[in-house]
């Protein structure tokens, strides 16, 4: 890993690769001067199989199955809809100055996920999205920025969903029209 920021590409590939990966993305200017990045991402929690029913069970039984089953799948399509998955379950969070070295403290701090009930891609990838959303706030929200300037890094597990908010202190940008420009283009990713 190069140790100056300078020589590090750039590119538009963190932004894309946050962008796809998040559900909902974000990047509001806040009212004491910084900037949050904030994404969520969706996920199901393994469910269980109930236990089987050795008896018989009578034709209400099985037509009430069928329909408390359908009706999962309902909530399944659309999590949000779930008041399960607005249950917080843990909340982690972070300041760091302004280093590019830094990314090793990221990931050992990311690594407090891995216990947690999230299925293993969503949680590769959201190790992935903050990762570049610090990197990104390191080489260009905070570029021209002393070292000493902080980034704060927070992530909220929810039943079914993380949020991750990354706050930087740079020049606010349009971040709606960059990402579109950054999809848009031709990449090795596309």
């Amino acid at each position: 890993m190069k140790d100056n920021i300078d020589e590090i590409p750039s590119g538009g590939v963190g932004i894309k690769i946050i962008g796809k990966i998040a559900d909902e993305l974000s990047y509001t200017p806040t009212s004491d001067g910084r900037n949050c990045l904030f994404l969520v991402k969706y996920y199901q929690q393994p469910k269980l199989a109930p236990p089987r029913d050795s008896s018989k069970a009578g034709f209400f039984k099985r037509a009430s199955d069928v329909l408390n089953r359908f009706n999962g799948f309902q909530q399944q399509r659309n999590p949000q809809s779930d008041p399960r998955s607005n249950q917080q379950t843990q909340e982690f969070s972070l300041q760091l100055n302004t280093d590019i070295k830094a990314v090793a403290q990221v990931l050992s701090w990311l690594e407090q996920l891995d216990p947690l009930p999230i299925p293993e891609a969503v949680l590769h990838q959201c190790k992935l999205a903050v990762v570049e959303g610090f990197t990104n706030a390191v080489r260009h929200a905070h570029k021209n920025l002393p070292r000493e300037t902080p980034i704060e890094l927070e992530i909220t597990v929810f039943n079914e969903r993380l949020e991750i908010k990354i706050w930087d202190r740079g020049k606010p940008f349009d971040f709606q029209a960059k990402l579109q420009e950054k999809l848009l283009e031709k990449s090795p990713f596309s």
